[in-house]
């Protein structure tokens, strides 16, 4: 990971990554917001499949991320994912799996729900999020390379939440890739 990298940053100190990126830069009322509005809220999760295609290509172009095994989603829980009728996480993986040609793994879990952190703080992520997540056919991931995906990285501590039950298997390593990050 290189020092610059504000994405790589967040972590630090938290989780123990390979590298973490971003797409693009999210901002309040901006056209980034927009577009995750529509992938979360408008039901136009083409815009994920979209995106993440484009992702993929760039990152295809990145030495951290050409030694890729799986791309695992965020997951959601079932009850969201109903009133949703889709994960974006997935949608976006989905994606980047079209252009770096890498299998989807959706064996990452959410075994409780979680209200959302839109208005909370760090602290009150990290509160929201720990112990919610668990691996199904964690096997399939020793000594392997995952890419974590989520749609937006704002504290971290939901993708933290994911790293830290995945960095329980053997020889696992993890880089993250989100579309967008909010600057604090």
């Amino acid at each position: 990971m290189h020092d610059e990298n504000p994405v790589s940053r967040i972590f630090w100190g938290r989780v123990n990554i390979k590298a973490a990126t971003s797409f693009l830069f999210f901002s309040k009322m901006g056209r980034v917001q927009s577009l995750i509005h529509q992938l979360k809220y408008k039901r136009q999760k083409e815009v994920g499949l979209l995106i993440g295609k484009l992702f993929g290509d760039d990152l295809l172009n990145s030495p951290y991320y050409t030694d890729i095994d799986f791309i695992i989603p965020v997951p959601l829980h079932p009850k969201k994912l109903k009133t949703r009728g889709y994960n974006q996480s997935l949608m976006i993986a989905n994606g980047l799996q079209e252009s770096m040609g890498i299998e989807v793994f959706t064996g990452l879990q959410r075994k409780a729900h979680s209200s959302t952190q839109t208005r909370k703080s760090r602290y009150e992520r990290w509160e929201n999020v720990k112990d919610i997540f668990e691996i199904k056919e964690h096997k399939r991931l020793e000594s392997k390379s995952v890419l974590l995906v989520d749609d937006v990285l704002t504290t971290g501590a939901t993708l933290e939440a994911c790293a830290q039950v995945l960095l329980d298997i053997s020889g696992l390593q993890i880089s993250i890739a989100t579309l967008a990050y909010a600057h604090k």
